[in-house]
């Protein structure tokens, strides 16, 4: 974003946090589908390369500028965190952990995020709404984990958790270098380089690691593979482009609000479609998880000694109003 760069309109900010939040909310169950007679890093792969693929012939086909060497440096970087170490670490854990427990797990980015931010150079100290909003989405998730794990009907296996947790560090991490670090000036062209160059690292780690040998597409599910095609056009090219726009046009901490919002939403699915109970108990810990977010998202951050009265420009309104 340049200092001439309008805000955007509130709408494009909403309906970009309702697809993160809805959709990423649904790729748990999708992934759990997709790995069931695909290997995960060679699934998650296809998956990535293929959107990624798409999305930068799309943008330099529309015109956007060539990127430039370092670009495709950082692009690999950001796109090795967020989605071999990130993505790839949550479809592994998911053949050890079921889909909810992983979106609970998952759920502790933000706090991660908040605490990244503060400690890089530069950075400042959470303000009393946000940290009261990563605690209040802390009791929340504390409140739904017990009957979440209950209904699921399965013991938590740690070393998938371990998995979990170094997948949320490399999330987290990659979202705030995100900003940090020389990108295109086009979203899409980044997007879609993050993508394919993620999508790269998962084959290369689905190739290191022994998945070719498992592959038998003759064996490949009608409902596996609905799943990867779901997680391409929806998770991939709608659900990530959204989270990284959120990254470019405000704060990473709020961007990652959407780990609060998916593991409600992967309970309801489970409800919905796997006939899970869903207790009083999840009710309020929802109720307290959508309060963590309203409050994290109508936050305002000020510079130190910024006097109250004073014209901000278009970037510093960008980083205040989202």
């Amino acid at each position: 974003m340049t200092p001439t760069e309008a805000a955007p309109p509130r709408w494009k900010v909403v309906t970009a946090f309702a697809a993160v939040y809805l959709i990423w909310g649904s790729t748990y169950l999708a992934i759990r589908f997709a790995i069931e007679t695909m290997p995960p890093f060679l699934m998650a792969g296809v998956r990535f390369a293929i959107a990624g693929g798409l999305l930068y012939w799309w943008a330099r086909w529309k015109g956007a500028p060539k990127p430039e060497r370092v670009h495709w440096k950082s692009t690999t970087i950001i796109g090795g965190l967020l989605l071999l170490g990130g993505n790839g670490g949550v479809v592994w854990a998911e053949q050890r952990v079921p889909s909810g427990i992983a979106a609970l797990v998952v759920a502790i980015v933000p706090v991660w995020i908040a605490l990244m931010e503060w400690r890089m150079p530069g950075g400042r100290r959470p303000g009393w709404q946000v940290t009261a909003g990563l605690a209040l989405g802390s009791l929340g998730l504390l409140l739904l984990a017990a009957p979440g794990a209950a209904s699921l009907g399965a013991r938590v296996d740690l070393i998938g958790v371990a998995a979990l947790l170094v997948a949320t560090l490399c999330w987290s991490l990659g979202s705030v270098l995100s900003k940090r670090v020389p990108l295109p000036a086009s979203p899409l062209v980044t997007t879609g380089m993050e993508m394919l160059m993620g999508g790269v690292l998962l084959l290369g780690a689905g190739l290191l690691t022994g998945e070719l040998p498992k592959v038998h597409l003759a064996e490949v599910s009608f409902r596996s593979g609905m799943a990867l095609a779901y997680l391409i056009i929806f998770g991939a090219l709608i659900g990530f482009t959204a989270y990284l726009w959120l990254l470019r046009v405000g704060s990473p901490t709020r961007a990652a609000t959407y780990a609060y919002v998916n593991p409600v939403v992967a309970v309801f699915l489970g409800w919905s479609l796997a006939g899970e109970p869903i207790s009083a108990r999840t009710i309020i810990a929802m109720a307290v998880i959508v309060g963590a977010v309203v409050l994290i998202t109508s936050s305002r951050s000020k510079k130190p000694g910024a006097e109250p009265a004073r014209k901000t420009s278009s970037r510093e309104a960008l980083r205040t109003e989202y």
